[in-house]
């Protein structure tokens, strides 16, 4: 079995959409090592968007109150996030990874969530069609290479802008997993339906 790290170019650009896809594809479990400041977790969404799901959805490690990057987000309750704490779930299945925003959000003084990453987990960027994003995607798959990690492949989330995924594709050579198109409300079967597209490319990754 394998691991995927789901994470993104920046916050909001769709990564727990991109975890419930890939969960259901994958037949996984899921698991967000540190949720801050919902009241409503990731995982409580993943749950409510694959009601028949069978796998294992994992209590995060850490669950901050303040809506703030994590770093911030302990100081202001009091916690001390160390990555000796942070301890993956066993389990049998395929395990879906959510990160926190993007790669270099601090989790405590000295670590990012690109910290919480192994050189085998299969990681899967979330990149979205904002102006700008073509930089921030490029500069999420370089900061990978230099860390040692690859990026497996990109997922895109409504994506308008004329050639953004194509010149992407050309000077990363990261390989399009899928692209989700803009909708009004996100729900269950829409889930199952690009669970159904994507599952082909991400068994291949």
């Amino acid at each position: 079995m394998s691991s995927y790290f789901i994470t993104g170019i920046g916050t909001d650009v769709g990564k727990t959409v991109a975890a419930a896809i890939a969960t259901l594809a994958l037949d996984a479990d899921y698991w967000k090592p540190i949720q801050s400041g919902l009241t409503e977790t990731d995982r409580g969404t993943i749950k409510e968007l694959l009601p028949d799901h069978t796998g294992t959805f994992h209590p995060e490690s850490y669950r901050l109150k303040t809506p703030m990057s994590p770093h911030k987000a302990a100081e202001i309750d009091g916690v001390s996030i160390t990555l000796d704490n942070i301890k993956r779930p066993q389990t049998s299945k395929n395990l879906i990874i959510e990160g926190a925003g993007g790669l270099l959000v601090p989790i405590n003084d000295q670590h990012t969530i690109a910290d919480l990453m192994l050189p085998t987990d299969k990681i899967v960027l979330v990149s979205s069609g904002y102006l700008g994003s073509i930089n921030h995607t490029l500069l999420s798959i370089s900061y990978l290479k230099s860390k040692g990690l690859k990026c497996a492949g990109i997922i895109y989330n409504h994506v308008d802008l004329d050639g953004t995924i194509d010149i992407i594709e050309k000077m990363s050579g990261v390989p399009t997993i899928g692209h989700m198109e803009r909708h009004e409300a996100i729900t269950p079967q829409l889930i199952k339906d690009y669970a159904q597209e994507f599952k082909a490319k991400l068994e291949q990754l």
